[in-house]
C-alpha cells in the first residue's frame, strides 16, 4: 500500500534558505481590467505557502492559467494573480516574466529566505503539457525541493506535475493536495452507510468511469440535470426538446439494471420544470417526468423531486455530489439545485462536492462552508473516484 508524502515528511528545520518549487493551481478567472474575480484557489494555497515561508524557504510558485496553446498571450498572464496573492498572504510576492531561462534563474538566486515569487504562466511553453524532458530539467534546476498543492492538475502528466518531482529527491504534497486525496479516498475505503452519490450536469460522458466504479459501493444514486434525461429516455419516456444523449441510452439502461441487481436505490426526477425557451421563456411549467410536452425542454427538477432528493440526502451518512440539477446559472431554473444544496448542507454525514459548476452552485446557495469537503479539482476528483491513478499523486507516493 502506497503512502502519500506530505510536508510532515520534509525536515522543515532544513528548509531555511532552500529553494522550494511549489506547483499551485492559480487557474482563476481574470477580469478585462486585470483583476482576480475569484480568489478561492489562492486562499486554499495559503496554509502551505505560509508554512514554507515561515520555515525560511525560498518559495517559487508555478501555475498555468487558461489555454494559451503554448504561446505567450498577455490575456493569460499571471501578473494580476501575484498582486492578489500578495494582499492575501500579507507580504510582497515577486513576479518573474517567464518560468524558465537565465533571467528567471538570476531572480531566484537573488531571493532571500521566506520570500515568495510567482513564475509566469507555465503553458506559455508547449513543452509543459508535453512533459518535454529538457523543459522539466530547466524547471527542476530552479529548486532543491518540490511541493505539489495543485490537486486540480494532478490528473495531468505535465512537466511541472510529474517531470520536476521525478528530478528532485525531496518532494511532498502540500496541505491542500493531501487533504483532497484523503477526503476522496475516504469515499473509496469503508464509507459510513448509507453511501449516496448525486450526479447531475449536462452529460453522462466524462462521468461513466466514476459512476461504474462507485456503483458497487453505493446504497443510493440520485440523478438530475441533463444527465437524468438520458436515464428517463432509457425508461421509454419522451423528452420533448430536452438535452439528452441518444447514443448513451443503452448504457443508461444497463446502469439501471446493474443498480437494481445490486439493490442500489436509484432516484430519478418524478417531476421537471420545463420551458419553451431558456433565454426568452414564453412558458414555464412543472410537469410529470413522463409527460414532457413537445416543444419544451427540461431545465430543472420539480418540487416533488426536490423533496424526494432532500429526504434521501437526509438518510445518507456519506455523500458525493457532482453536477447541478438544472440550468442553475439562469434563474429561476436554479431553484432545484439551490434547495437540494441546502438539504446537503444539513446532511449529518460526511459530504464531498467536486467540479467547478457544483462548487459554484453550492456557493450560490450559500452552503459551501457547511460541506464536509469542497474539492478544487473537478476532473481530478472524478478520475480518482473512478479508481484511476493520478500521475501527480503517484509521483509523490512511497511504499509503506
Amino acid at each position: 500500500m502506497a503512502r502519500l508524502l506530505t510536508l510532515d515528511d520534509l525536515d522543515r528545520t532544513d528548509l531555511a534558505g532552500r529553494r522550494v518549487f511549489v506547483r499551485v493551481d492559480f487557474n482563476v478567472p481574470i477580469s478585462e481590467d486585470h483583476k482576480v474575480l475569484d480568489a478561492t484557489r489562492l486562499e486554499e494555497a495559503l496554509p502551505t505557502l505560509r508554512e514554507l515561508a515561515a520555515a525560511g524557504a525560498v518559495v517559487i510558485l508555478a501555475s498555468h492559467l487558461g489555454r494559451p496553446k503554448g504561446k505567450r498571450d498577455p490575456r493569460y498572464s499571471l501578473r494580476p494573480v501575484a498582486d492578489a496573492l500578495s494582499q492575501l498572504l500579507g507580504q510582497g510576492v515577486r513576479f518573474a516574466p517567464d518560468c524558465v531561462g537565465d533571467e528567471v534563474a538570476a531572480l531566484v538566486a537573488a531571493m532571500e529566505a521566506g520570500e515568495v515569487m510567482l513564475l509566469e504562466n507555465l503553458r506559455f511553453h508547449a513543452e509543459e503539457e508535453q512533459n518535454e524532458p529538457a523543459f522539466a530539467d530547466r524547471l527542476a534546476a530552479l529548486a532543491e525541493v518540490y511541493v505539489d498543492d495543485a490537486f486540480g492538475s494532478a490528473h495531468r502528466a505535465h512537466a511541472s506535475v510529474v517531470g520536476v518531482p521525478e528530478r528532485l529527491a525531496r518532494k511532498a504534497a502540500g496541505r491542500l493536495l493531501a487533504r483532497e486525496v484523503a477526503s476522496l479516498r475516504r469515499l473509496l475505503g469503508e464509507p459510513e452507510r448509507p453511501f449516496a452519490a448525486m450526479l447531475g450536469g449536462a452529460k453522462i460522458e466524462g462521468k461513466i468511469d466514476t459512476l461504474e466504479n462507485l456503483l458497487p459501493r453505493l446504497d443510493l444514486l440520485l440523478l438530475g440535470g441533463g444527465m437524468a434525461n438520458t436515464f428517463l429516455a432509457a425508461q421509454g419516456h419522451g423528452m420533448g426538446s430536452s438535452l439528452f444523449e441518444p447514443d448513451r441510452v443503452d448504457l443508461a439502461r444497463e446502469i439501471l439494471a446493474r443498480a437494481q441487481n445490486k439493490g442500489t436505490e436509484v432516484l430519478l426526477p418524478r417531476d421537471l420544470v420545463v420551458t419553451d425557451d431558456l433565454d426568452h421563456p414564453g412558458r414555464i411549467d412543472t410537469v410529470a417526468a413522463d409527460r414532457i410536452p413537445d416543444g419544451t425542454k427540461a431545465v430543472d427538477v420539480g418540487p416533488q423531486t426536490r423533496r424526494d432528493f432532500a429526504a434521501a440526502i437526509g438518510r445518507a451518512r456519506t455523500l458525493f455530489w457532482n453536477g447541478p440539477l438544472g440550468v442553475f446559472e439562469k434563474p429561476p431554473f436554479d431553484a432545484g439545485t439551490r434547495e437540494v444544496a441546502q438539504a446537503l448542507a444539513a446532511c449529518p454525514g460526511f459530504s464531498v462536492i467536486g467540479g467547478g459548476e457544483t462548487v459554484a452552485a453550492a456557493k450560490q446557495a450559500g452552503v459551501a462552508e457547511r460541506i464536509g469537503h469542497v474539492s478544487t479539482g473537478g476532473g481530478a476528483s472524478l478520475e480518482l473516484l473512478a479508481g484511476k491513478e493520478l500521475p501527480g499523486v503517484a509521483v509523490l507516493e512511497v511504499d509503506r
